[in-house]
């Protein structure tokens, strides 16, 4: 009786603090997101290189491929290079160095798939996560604001919020920016 009622204790200790661990976006988030944020998803540059991408019909199989080598791999090998010095990766840091919050900045086309970025992020396929999921929406193209989350890489709270890239209205990929929650006025 008394290891059950401890137990039960500890897991409602864990429980209440992964609850509170995570905390919605501050209402100044979820107001960038919906204007500045939302505008770039039909920005010239990175509309061109999403369509790009998507004309070269790569297969899931071929996709995940290239994601395993993607995480397999230490450091920033030649392979990624493509991804994060692009024309659209040039224009994702002028983006996010033009304002102090920006922490990274992904581009993914109609698979999830990394076009472009800032930074080397964690994986190339993103089509499995909420990031993509939820902005890209099967076509459909929606914002999505995240949790906000503690980052470790960067030591910042930060918020991922996506937003469909679109062209002539047509969803065709997702962009995903890293807000660091702190620097938002």
């Amino acid at each position: 009786m008394k290891k059950s009622l401890i137990s039960s204790i500890v897991v409602t200790a864990v429980f209440s603090f992964n609850i509170a661990a995570a905390e919605q976006a501050p209402q100044k988030i979820v107001d960038l997101a919906n204007t500045t944020l939302s505008g770039m998803g039909s920005d010239p540059v990175i509309v061109k290189a999403v369509k790009a991408e998507n004309a070269k019909g790569k297969s899931l199989k071929q996709i995940q491929e290239l994601d395993d080598k993607w995480k397999n791999t230490p450091g920033i090998s030649d392979f990624m290079n493509v991804f994060l010095e692009n024309d659209c990766a040039k224009h994702l840091r002028v983006i996010q160095n033009s304002t102090p919050y920006y922490a990274e900045i992904f581009v993914m086309d109609n698979q999830g798939a990394n076009v472009c970025q800032t930074d080397k992020t964690s994986d190339y396929w993103q089509g499995d996560e909420a990031k993509f999921k939820n902005s890209y929406a099967n076509g459909s193209g929606k914002i999505f604001v995240d949790e906000v989350e503690f980052d470790d890489s960067s030591q910042a709270y930060l918020v991922q919020v996506s937003v469909p890239v679109q062209d002539g209205g047509k969803t065709i990929g997702a962009i995903s920016f890293g807000i660091d929650v702190d620097r938002v006025e």
